[in-house]
């Protein structure tokens, strides 16, 4: 990708690696049909709101084959030690409560992006602390009492973490983003969307919450002939249903919840029709510091 003019470093939070395999997709991989990936859920949404030197692919003009996972039965928690500062979330955001000191690996990154939307749109009081190896160095932090919280996905925790789900755990969940309504398994934990301080702040995090839809997306790269497209796209759907591969994502507790190409793209172009001031206000989110 280097020797052909393309960004391999990673634009601000875009990640590394998804951002090189995006570019990569894009520019030079093969259009027979025998080349795709997988990428983080935010590489859609930097393409879409613009304005990142080193995004060098349209997400809109991939050859979508669909998201695995639609976070259906998911959610982007932020759990926090009882231990902590903050007794409740009411707390947490009353003008001039206690801070939830929480963690991130990186300015940028998901976990950070989400709190500082969050500080924005209800109120969220926080301090974070980031450069983090990754989330098993969150969680050892968390444990040694380093930080006090961090935002993750439930089936994350429940993979990596499932301990902290069980009744005598420090740990508790006190908000759920990327959810329209309460998981059952969370009823008296609210929403962001519940907590929305205004009209513009709820919009504002839905508009941020359409890439957990689009959870795992798998593309390939713009111009594959249509027949080979459509083949993709229905073994893709396809694959979701093998019942072997289900066992695997069991095992993983990995949630499947696919979403097809069609709908995949229909959400893309919802973002991008998105008001202006909208994403102009999750770019300065993006590139907010701590």
């Amino acid at each position: 990708a280097k020797e052909q003019g393309i960004p391999v470093g990673p634009g601000r939070g875009s990640g590394a690696g998804s951002m090189v395999m995006a570019n990569y997709v894009y520019n030079v991989a093969p259009k027979d049909g025998t080349a795709f990936g997988i990428f983080a859920r935010n590489i859609p949404l930097i393409s879409v709101l613009g304005g990142n030197s080193a995004v060098k692919y349209d997400a809109r003009k991939y050859t979508w084959l669909g998201s695995m996972s639609s976070y259906e039965e998911d959610a982007y928690l932020m759990w926090v030690r009882k231990d902590a500062k903050a007794k409740s979330l009411d707390e947490a955001r009353r003008l001039g409560g206690p801070e939830i000191i929480l963690g991130g690996t990186s300015e940028g990154s998901t976990d950070t992006d989400v709190a500082m939307l969050m500080r924005k749109t209800i109120g969220l009081n926080f301090r974070i602390v980031s450069g983090y190896p990754g989330s098993n160095g969150l969680n050892v932090a968390i444990e040694r009492n380093e930080i006090e919280g961090r935002f993750i996905g439930l089936s994350a925790v429940a993979s990596t973490q499932p301990g902290w789900m069980k009744p005598d755990s420090n740990m508790r969940p006190l908000l759920q983003f990327a959810r329209a309504t309460r998981l059952a398994q969370f009823p008296d934990v609210p929403t962001a969307r519940e907590l929305a301080k205004d009209e513009v702040s709820r919009q504002l995090i839905e508009l941020a919450e359409i890439p957990y839809i689009l959870s795992r997306p798998l593309v390939g790269p713009p111009g594959i002939p249509a027949d080979r497209a459509k083949a993709l796209q229905k073994a893709f759907l396809d694959m979701t249903k093998d019942k072997e591969f289900l066992a695997d994502a069991e095992k993983l507790r990995i949630d499947i919840s696919p979403v097809g190409a069609d709908e995949a793209l229909d959400m893309l172009d919802r973002l991008a029709k998105a008001p202006e001031d909208l994403k102009e206000e999750i770019r300065k989110l993006q590139s907010s510091g701590n």
